[in-house]
């Protein structure tokens, strides 16, 4: 039985939108469900309907969902269903980008480590590839397809891969067609009704490669919007004109500055566009964090992972607290549309303020401990991180190489073929030493050491390359390890799996705080919150590493910058004993635990 026709549903006329037969503006808003804490979804979407949008868009990551093949996660971050039924609550509609590619600064661009170790040719019409992608969107769409908004559901659009028009995949046009039609099918044949999309940045040549006749193209910029709208209006004569992306921010790398964007400028495009008829997507309304350990990294000649804080200078900030551009855009967005005559003030009602608390470390580890058991290697090569497994099935993030060395009297070359990204060098336990893919170290002078001396290598992971040509490389030590021109001897690597990491704050020896950390240690420390709220972790004083609490992976910190804080949501805080446990990889002299009253992104380019 056919559904009957929904007045959520919206139609593609030779104008714009319709909706119930009027025109219809699309006023949307990025808010990623992967990156803010379940329980916090109500209150950021409430956001979003107070700042007068009446949509929202995320994506769908396809490693989060399926760290293994075969298995569809839908419980706590990954509960899609959940997500678009609390949109549905506020009265928003959904825009869904399912990719299988979705870039969006996350790690390996939402592209399975199991996918893309397996040889397939991403994003291609391989067939291996598309039977994988077939698998994933076809689960997917069991969540989307009775969500619909010609079922009555919120989902109003659905995005046909990402970008596309700019991934250069070796194939000639032909090929590019079959693939996205292959996407089209599948999609459709899975039940999805609603009208289908694609968004490249707006210049001939991306245009014309990244969709197909009949889907609705869209742009992504963030500037420039009436150049941007005459070159989509040149490639598509009639239909809506859509800035599926409005970039009004930017994301941030290490060792970089925190970027912001003019609050004037920002509101002019917006002005621009909505004053064109155009729909806007604004990317981001809320960008939220890069917990646990997705961040993703670009690489065009230099290796730059981004940060765990996504929040890209948004309409809503890191924290979900309205920024000076929520009520800017707010303003524009009254001339065009009506607005809720709610306003979002970001009171202490709302958001708490973050207590300013401290703690010491009272328990510490070797990382070294942690480790899984030894896994043989042949060769001079080790096996890189994605050929090795841990429990959980997440991707390893951490591995030991360890051997033992021939010997030298004086200094000796340890080299290896190609650092992704990260190695720490120990001899006998004692850190000598840290290789950077960022700075292209190949090798490490090792001082003298007898014969039989230990060798052990913590090989890390720091965040997979979500845009061009290196998408999907492997990562770890790639190419031969050697000390002195020969190969470790008895060599063995271990994985780490971080699940795994775990110290109570009263497992050390009892006497007291802990003088230093001097890594790769774990270590612990007990922190009483008189309430529950967020809060906002000081790592200006530590060297470089992961943070947790209550067992909640918050991210990665980094002594480099520019952020200095680390969010930590009201949700995983609890009134009283809280146990706050950092992974230090380098060492910090002052091991204290302690909390500010706001967000430390970091400086400003200006």
């Amino acid at each position: 039985m056919t559904p009957a026709p929904s007045t959520r549903q919206l139609t593609v006329g030779p104008e714009g939108f319709v909706r119930d037969g009027r025109p219809h503006l699309l006023l949307s808003g990025a808010l990623h469900y992967f990156r803010v804490h379940p329980q916090q979804w109500g209150d950021r979407l409430r956001a979003a309907r107070l700042l007068g949008l009446n949509t929202v868009e995320t994506y769908v990551p396809w490693n989060l969902h399926a760290p293994r093949r075969g298995e569809f996660r839908t419980d706590g971050f990954c509960d899609l269903a959940g997500f678009l039924d609390a949109a549905d609550r506020e009265g928003l509609d959904v825009v869904v980008r399912p990719g299988p590619y979705i870039c969006a600064e996350w790690d390996n661009g939402g592209l399975p480590v199991w996918l893309t170790r397996s040889g397939v040719r991403l994003r291609t019409d391989d067939a291996d590839y598309l039977a994988a992608v077939d698998e994933f969107l076809t689960a997917v769409y069991d969540v989307v397809v009775p969500r619909q908004a010609d079922r009555g559901g919120p989902v109003v659009l659905v995005q046909v891969e990402n970008e596309y028009g700019a991934y250069d995949t070796g194939d000639d046009g032909a090929a590019r067609v079959r693939y996205l039609e292959h996407l089209v099918a599948t999609t459709r044949g899975a039940g999805i009704t609603v009208p289908l999309t694609t968004v490249d940045q707006p210049t001939d040549e991306m245009l014309a490669a990244g969709t197909l006749p009949g889907l609705l193209t869209t742009g992504s910029f963030g500037g420039r919007a009436a150049q941007r709208l005459a070159t989509l209006r040149e490639h598509q004569p009639e239909g809506p004109l859509v800035c599926s992306e409005f970039w009004i921010g930017w994301f941030d790398h290490w060792g970089s500055h925190h970027g912001t964007t003019s609050v004037a400028e920002a509101t002019a495009e917006l002005d621009a566009m909505l004053s064109r008829g155009a729909g806007v997507n604004v990317y981001v309304l809320h960008g939220g964090t890069n917990f646990g350990f997705t961040n993703g990294a670009n690489d065009k000649g230099t290796y730059q992972p981004t940060v765990t804080s996504y929040d890209y200078d948004a309409l809503l900030d890191e924290a979900g607290r309205p920024t000076a551009k929520f009520h800017a855009f707010r303003e524009v967005i009254a001339r065009y549309a009506p607005v809720p005559a709610e306003v979002l003030t970001g009171s202490a009602q709302d958001h708490p303020p973050a207590p300013v608390l401290e703690a010491a470390f009272t328990a510490s580890r070797p990382l070294a401990e942690f480790a899984g058991p030894d896994l043989p290697w042949e060769g001079s090569a080790p096996p890189v991180l994605d050929d090795l497994e841990v429990p959980s099935g997440e991707p390893v993030r951490f591995a030991w190489i360890s051997g033992t060395s021939g010997g030298a009297a004086g200094p000796t070359l340890l080299s290896v073929g190609e650092v992704r990204d990260r190695v720490t060098v120990l001899l006998d336990g004692v850190r000598v030493g840290t290789m950077f893919r960022e700075h292209h170290d190949v090798a490490l002078a090792l001082p003298p050491h007898a014969p039989g001396t230990r060798v052990d290598l913590l090989v890390e992971d720091a965040g997979r390359v979500n845009y061009g040509p290196r998408l999907g490389e492997p990562k770890g030590i790639v190419g031969p390890l050697l000390v002195g021109g020969r190969r470790l001897e008895g060599a063995v690597v271990r994985p780490v799996d971080h699940d795994a990491l775990r110290l109570d704050p009263g497992a050390g020896s009892g006497a007291g705080p802990v003088d230093a950390l001097v890594g790769p240690v774990l270590a612990s420390a007990a922190l009483d919150v008189p309430a529950v709220a967020d809060l906002f972790l000081d790592t200006g004083g530590w060297g470089r590493g992961v943070a947790w609490v209550n067992g909640f992976c918050l991210g990665r910190y980094w002594r480099h910058g520019p952020q200095r804080s680390l969010y930590v949501p009201a949700p995983v805080v609890r009134a009283g004993r809280n146990v706050v446990t950092v992974l230090e990889l380098d060492g910090t002299a002052d091991p204290v635990v302690r909390t500010l009253p706001d967000l430390a992104l970091g400086h400003t380019e200006a």
